[in-house]
Order: structure tokens, then sequence, then C-alpha cells
């Protein structure tokens, strides 16, 4: 009889336990949902596209609410020696910051206009994000540093699904569409030495 109730009650316990864990295990998943919605965005410049970690805040919400509509090409110039940057042609929220941007970084200014960096600069910002993965060096070829009328495509999906296949380390490689490596023998369309083609 004592052993039946003990056993009743560790169960009386035990199963609101679990109960609450399945609910936090939910609510985390949710949350991780939630925090991945709006990662990435991507820029084009030329036909290289290059993806961006968004962080999240009001400024990038916004922004990406604005580009799931339609793609944003905006005129950029360089400036300084460490950034290019000009007007979006539309504001977005700001939370201004003192920040010391690095190469890659990706800010708002004055709340209407983009600078993104291949150098460094200290100055009140609104952070939007970063490009990853890129030298310094490669950096400033990709935003074509020192030049001005820099034509820059803002967008949420990657023209090809992937971002800049580079050749030269392994020119065997072949991808699918979605930016995974193909198979041995896959059939349809992969990407190759940067070109498309149909097996």
């Amino acid at each position: 009889m004592k052993k039946t109730a003990f056993i009743h009650r560790l169960l009386t316990i035990a199963v609101p336990l679990l109960a609450m864990s399945c609910s936090s295990d939910e609510i985390q998943a949710q949350t991780q949902n939630n925090e991945t919605m709006i990662q990435k965005m991507y820029i084009t410049i030329d036909d290289r596209t290059e993806s961006v970690t968004l962080v999240d805040n009001n400024a990038t919400q916004t922004l990406i609410a604005k580009l799931q509509q339609a793609p944003v090409t905006v005129t950029l110039n360089s400036s300084g020696g460490f950034e290019i940057w000009g007007a979006l042609g539309f504001s977005l929220p700001t939370d201004n910051e003192q920040i010391e941007a690095r190469p890659g970084d990706i800010v708002l200014y004055s709340g209407s206009n983009i600078c993104i960096f291949y150098g460094t600069n200290s100055w009140s910002y609104t952070r939007l994000g970063k490009i990853e993965n890129l030298s310094v060096n490669e950096l400033k070829t990709f935003l074509k540093a020192g030049e001005n009328n820099v034509s820059v495509t803002l967008s949420t999906n990657s023209p090809t699904g992937i971002n800049n296949v580079r050749t030269g380390k392994n020119p065997s490689s072949a991808y699918t569409p979605q930016g995974t490596l193909a198979q041995a023998g896959q059939k349809g369309i992969i990407i190759e030495n940067g070109q498309k083609r149909i097996r």
C-alpha cells in the first residue's frame, strides 16, 4: 500500500514536470524560428552576390518587409577610403549607438542612408548586419572601393541559391540551385564552375 502511494505521488510530480519540459522545448524551438526569420539578406553588385547576416532590430525588420515586396537597387559612392554609401530612397527606424564599424559591417546612417564598410570608422549608426567570410581585399574588390555610382541590389533571395561559388579552390565541385554539393551522377540543373548546366 505504501509502495502504491509512493508511485502515485512520484507520478503526480513527474508528469507536470515532463509537460513543462515539452512546453519549454516548443517555446525554445519557436524562439529559434523567429530569430532565423530575418537572418539573411543578399547584396548583388554586377553578377556577384554575397550574403549578409542581419542583426534583429526594428530597422532590419522594416527593411526585410520592404525587400519581400521587391528587391531594392541603390547607387552608392566611395567615401573616406573606408566605405561605400548612399541614399536608400526610404527611411528606416533608428537605434543609433556609437559604433566602431569594421570591414564587412553594414549600417544605417541618418535613418535613410546605407553604409557598407571595407575599412574602419567610428560614428553613431544603427547596425544592420555584416557581410561574412570575405577578406578586406575581397571586400574592396566586391564593393568597388574607390569608385562612384556603384549599383547595389538588396534582396531577400539569392538569385542562384548560391553565394559566390569560388571555383579556383575546387574546380570540379558542382552545386544544386539550392547551394548544396551535387552528388556524382545527380540529374537536373547543377552549377559547375560558375555555369548552369543540365545533366
